[in-house]
């Protein structure tokens, strides 16, 4: 029997617990929130769809799902400028989850921002192998990416590495079309204004993170093996340790099952730099 695991279950949690049943991923849904109204209603709307799944509160059982999903939190609205000024708000959230979890046996998504110092944080705390701490952002950013290119008539494919925030990597190299430096920096500057757009229109992005927040599921408990852009717990990689950023990473039944390193041209190595430089500073409090 598979099982997924959900802390945090508002609209994009919930929204993935949705799909999750939806398209079967697991045969248990275990769902916690801190306010109880909202994970009550969240649990029977899930029943009442009638889908073959059991739906579950028991926090003690999330200890032994194969995927655990971490989007408790503080979420972006309007008036937050970047996923980054989340970080004092969210760190208690984190800490109260890695203490529940310690040497927690699945694999961990992280989703609450600031994702990728919260990934960091929530692998050090929880004291389990960085291949099993897995966050997400780089699919999202990667598909915003598509859509701008596509209006740019520049043919893919589309890759977003680096922060999933002000700092993302878009990948111009890959799409085998030169693009100067100053349409990038106006492709760039929309990509970094794009959830924003969603959020001001209708209070949160949803539907865009919860689907590809499933498909991460999916290709854990499928053990898939694909390549996406995730961001993961870095070792050298890149050039970067004691941070977590979007690279491409082969994922599978046990998590990160590699990571692979591909050459960038100038102005994407600098942007990895900066980058890296970012979130590693916002990283480097939980080395204390």
């Amino acid at each position: 029997m598979t099982s997924l695991a959900i802390s945090g279950v508002g609209k994009v949690g919930g929204e993935t617990a949705f799909l999750s049943a939806a398209l079967g991923l697991a045969d248990e849904i275990i769902l916690y929130d801190a306010y109880e109204p909202i994970l009550r209603s969240q649990v029977l709307d899930l029943q009442h769809t009638g889908i073959d799944v059991t739906v579950t509160t028991d926090t003690a059982a999330m200890r032994d799902a194969d995927v655990f999903i971490f989007a408790a939190g503080t979420p972006r609205t309007p008036d937050i400028k970047t996923r980054a000024d989340l970080l004092e708000a969210n760190i208690p959230v984190v800490r109260r989850c890695s203490e529940h979890l310690r040497d927690f046996p699945g694999v961990v998504i992280t989703i609450t921002n600031p994702m990728d110092a919260n990934n960091y944080a929530l692998w050090k705390m929880m004291g389990i192998d960085r291949e099993r701490c897995i966050g997400f952002g780089g699919q999202l950013d990667s598909v915003r990416f598509a859509c701008l290119l596509r209006e740019a008539g520049i043919p893919g494919p589309a890759w977003v590495l680096g922060e999933h925030g002000e700092h993302q990597v878009p990948l111009f190299s890959k799409t085998g079309r030169y693009v100067d430096t100053g349409e990038r920096e106006t492709i760039l500057s929309r990509m970094r204004g794009a959830s924003m757009e969603v959020i001001r229109g209708k209070g949160a992005t949803v539907f865009g993170p919860a689907y590809h927040i499933a498909m991460l599921v999916r290709a854990v408990l499928e053990d898939r093996r694909e390549l996406l852009s995730c961001s993961c717990v870095l070792d050298g990689e890149y050039g970067f340790s004691g941070c977590s950023l979007a690279v491409p990473a082969r994922i599978g039944r046990e998590g990160i099952l590699g990571i692979e390193e591909w050459d960038l041209d100038p102005w994407e190595a600098a942007k990895m730099t900066e980058a890296g430089a970012f979130v590693r500073g916002l990283c480097r409090r939980f080395d204390d």
